[in-house]
């Protein structure tokens, strides 16, 4: 059974890639990658801070925010750049206080457009059923 990146669910996603020439320079790279996407987020949506974390066992938290946690995935060479609302314990830990969920819900729907324009190299087109998909590089 094949499969395709992962991301959080619900979560705003762009696709793109990263290409490592030698297997020995996939953490050089994917380090690179990971300033490189902290550095773009950062100055697109300053309200972001940077953090380190995880969400499930795939999804690699990069920055966050009161709302969201902005991240990135990789499988193989495919990359998804993702942001998504909060759901750490100290978001819900908050939440009893305040109705955080519609305010973050409301900020990622602000944002979505510029994200996919920033992060974004590529569109998924589809999904078979075996969970593979299929991309297209924008502009072509």
């Amino acid at each position: 059974m094949g499969r395709s990146v992962s991301y959080p669910s619900g979560a705003v996603v762009a696709f793109t890639v990263m290409e490592v020439e030698e297997e020995d320079d996939w953490d050089f790279e994917f380090e690179w990658l990971r300033d490189d996407l902290r550095e773009r987020a950062a100055r697109a949506f300053p309200s972001l801070d940077a953090h380190d974390g995880w969400r499930g066992r795939e999804d690699r938290i990069l920055m966050r925010n009161l709302f969201a946690d902005f991240g990135v995935s990789v499988y193989g060479g495919l990359v998804a750049v993702w942001i998504a609302e909060r759901d750490d314990g100290a978001c819900w830990d908050a939440e009893w206080r305040t109705a955080r969920s519609p305010r973050a819900q409301h900020w990622l729907e602000q944002i979505a457009k510029r994200f996919d324009r920033v992060f974004g190299d590529y569109d998924c087109i589809g999904r078979f059923s075996n969970g593979e998909a299929i991309y297209r590089k924008r502009g072509d």
